[in-house]
């Protein structure tokens, strides 16, 4: 074989490895529905259910955080956050989850916010600048 050829197979060896471990990292989008069905890691997409309560408490365990989160179908689960309490957590507008589920409880690995602007239309100053000006 010419060494060009073996060069071609290892290139072509290594893009399918790629390939294939890109496809299996990647999780899907659902709702806890369906995560209660496959039992895979996916992202489920929702809001905080307001009227339920928060739990973190740091002095008695600093990587456990629960909540009660209403994904866009309006099914409401509990979910376990095995670190810290994010910041502003309350404030967020949506929360995307990535985990998986436990029995009736989602055990998320990551948990992403949006949280709502600090700037808004009343603050931001437009200033207009016109070639006479700058002459």
């Amino acid at each position: 074989m010419k060494r060009s050829h073996i060069v071609g197979i290892v290139l072509i060896a290594v893009a399918i490895g790629v390939i294939i471990s890109t496809y299996a990292d990647t999780s899907t989008y659902a709702d806890f529905n369906r995560a209660r069905k496959t039992g895979d890691e996916i992202h489920v997409v929702g809001t905080l259910a307001a009227d339920k309560p928060l739990y973190y408490d740091p002095i008695k365990d600093a990587n456990y955080f629960s909540f009660y989160m209403e994904d866009e179908k309006g099914v409401e689960c509990k979910v376990v956050f095995n670190g810290t309490k994010p910041q502003d957590f309350e404030r967020s507008e949506q929360i995307v989850l990535v985990g998986k589920m436990q029995g009736d409880e989602f055990y998320a690995s990551k948990i992403l916010m949006k949280c709502p602007s600090k700037y808004t239309e009343d603050q931001i100053e437009v200033k207009e600048f016109s070639a006479e000006a700058n002459g």
